[in-house]
Protein backbone atom coordinates (compact mmCIF):
# COMPACT_ATOMS: atom_id res chain seq x y z
CA UNK A 1 0.00 0.00 0.00
CA UNK A 2 1.35 3.52 -0.42
CA UNK A 3 0.34 6.51 0.95
CA UNK A 4 0.77 9.60 -1.21
CA UNK A 5 0.80 13.35 0.09
CA UNK A 6 1.34 16.42 -1.84
CA UNK A 7 2.29 19.61 -0.56
CA UNK A 8 2.88 23.46 -1.02
CA UNK A 9 5.32 25.06 1.28
CA UNK A 10 6.15 28.67 1.24
CA UNK A 11 9.94 29.24 0.79
CA UNK A 12 10.25 30.85 4.26
CA UNK A 13 8.76 27.47 5.52
CA UNK A 14 10.86 25.04 4.36
CA UNK A 15 13.34 23.95 7.51
CA UNK A 16 10.09 23.89 9.38
CA UNK A 17 8.31 21.63 7.23
CA UNK A 18 11.26 19.38 6.50
CA UNK A 19 11.84 19.06 10.09
CA UNK A 20 7.83 17.76 10.49
CA UNK A 21 8.25 15.66 7.63
CA UNK A 22 11.94 14.04 9.40
CA UNK A 23 10.19 13.80 12.84
CA UNK A 24 6.73 12.25 10.66
CA UNK A 25 9.01 9.42 8.86
CA UNK A 26 11.27 8.32 11.64
CA UNK A 27 7.92 7.78 13.36
CA UNK A 28 6.28 5.91 10.85
CA UNK A 29 9.36 3.98 9.48
CA UNK A 30 9.74 2.74 12.99
CA UNK A 31 6.62 0.93 13.04
CA UNK A 32 5.95 -2.60 11.87
CA UNK A 33 4.86 -2.94 8.30
CA UNK A 34 6.25 0.30 7.00
CA UNK A 35 8.71 -0.25 4.49
CA UNK A 36 10.06 2.92 3.50
CA UNK A 37 9.26 6.11 3.10
CA UNK A 38 10.49 9.62 0.79
CA UNK A 39 10.00 13.33 0.79
CA UNK A 40 10.48 14.32 -2.73
CA UNK A 41 10.17 17.71 -4.17
CA UNK A 42 9.29 19.11 -7.45
CA UNK A 43 12.17 20.11 -10.26
CA UNK A 44 9.50 22.03 -11.45
CA UNK A 45 7.87 24.36 -8.58
CA UNK A 46 10.07 24.50 -6.14
CA UNK A 47 7.48 25.22 -3.66
CA UNK A 48 5.66 21.47 -4.25
CA UNK A 49 6.63 18.53 -2.58
CA UNK A 50 5.40 14.63 -1.96
CA UNK A 51 5.49 12.52 0.24
CA UNK A 52 5.66 8.60 -0.25
CA UNK A 53 5.13 6.18 2.39
CA UNK A 54 5.31 2.13 1.67
CA UNK A 55 3.38 -0.10 3.73
CA UNK A 56 3.08 -4.19 3.67
CA UNK A 57 -0.65 -3.88 3.53
CA UNK A 58 -3.75 -1.68 4.60
CA UNK A 59 -3.70 -3.26 7.92
CA UNK A 60 -0.42 -2.20 8.23
CA UNK A 61 -1.06 1.63 7.78
CA UNK A 62 -4.10 1.11 9.65
CA UNK A 63 -1.56 -0.57 12.58
CA UNK A 64 1.36 2.29 11.93
CA UNK A 65 -0.98 5.21 12.47
CA UNK A 66 -2.38 4.09 16.01
CA UNK A 67 0.31 4.99 18.19
CA UNK A 68 -0.14 7.95 20.17
CA UNK A 69 3.12 9.62 18.86
CA UNK A 70 2.09 9.12 15.07
CA UNK A 71 -1.13 10.67 16.00
CA UNK A 72 0.17 13.59 17.77
CA UNK A 73 3.03 13.95 14.87
CA UNK A 74 2.61 12.62 11.90
CA UNK A 75 -1.81 13.04 11.90
CA UNK A 76 -1.52 16.50 11.80
CA UNK A 77 1.52 16.64 9.06
CA UNK A 78 -0.90 14.38 6.92
CA UNK A 79 -3.95 16.45 7.60
CA UNK A 80 -1.97 19.64 5.63
CA UNK A 81 -1.68 17.72 2.54
CA UNK A 82 -3.25 18.63 -0.83
CA UNK A 83 -6.38 17.17 -0.98
CA UNK A 84 -7.58 17.84 -4.48
CA UNK A 85 -5.91 14.09 -5.22
CA UNK A 86 -6.62 10.64 -3.72
CA UNK A 87 -3.75 9.92 -1.02
CA UNK A 88 -3.39 6.02 -0.84
CA UNK A 89 -2.99 3.83 -3.57
CA UNK A 90 -2.84 -0.29 -4.18
CA UNK A 91 -0.21 -1.38 -6.25
CA UNK A 92 -0.97 -3.15 -9.38
CA UNK A 93 2.43 -3.69 -11.31
CA UNK A 94 5.25 -3.86 -9.45
CA UNK A 95 9.23 -4.53 -11.30
CA UNK A 96 12.70 -4.79 -10.71
CA UNK A 97 15.65 -6.04 -12.54
CA UNK A 98 13.63 -6.20 -15.85
CA UNK A 99 11.10 -8.30 -14.52
CA UNK A 100 7.50 -6.96 -13.96
CA UNK A 101 5.09 -8.70 -11.40
CA UNK A 102 0.88 -8.40 -11.35
CA UNK A 103 -0.59 -8.19 -7.63
CA UNK A 104 -3.62 -9.10 -6.86
CA UNK A 105 -5.78 -5.85 -5.54
CA UNK A 106 -7.21 -5.57 -2.41
CA UNK A 107 -10.48 -3.57 -3.89
CA UNK A 108 -13.96 -6.07 -4.20
CA UNK A 109 -15.09 -6.16 -7.04
CA UNK A 110 -17.84 -4.23 -6.46
CA UNK A 111 -15.88 -1.88 -4.60
CA UNK A 112 -17.06 1.15 -7.40
CA UNK A 113 -20.62 0.06 -6.41
CA UNK A 114 -21.46 -0.49 -3.19
CA UNK A 115 -21.50 2.50 0.04
CA UNK A 116 -20.29 2.16 3.31
CA UNK A 117 -22.89 -0.05 5.25
CA UNK A 118 -23.88 -2.08 2.38
CA UNK A 119 -21.21 -4.83 2.27
CA UNK A 120 -24.14 -7.80 2.09
CA UNK A 121 -24.87 -6.04 -1.23
CA UNK A 122 -26.98 -2.26 -1.67
CA UNK A 123 -30.97 -2.66 -1.42
CA UNK A 124 -30.91 -0.62 -4.56
CA UNK A 125 -28.83 -0.67 -6.99
CA UNK A 126 -26.93 2.41 -8.17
Amino acid sequence: MLLVCRFTVAETDFEAFTGRVDRALSLLTAQAGCRRGQLSRSTDEADRFVLTVEFDSVVAYRRAMSPFDVREHVIPLLSEANTDEPAVYEPLLVAADGAVQREVSLLARDAGTVRLGEAAGPTTPR
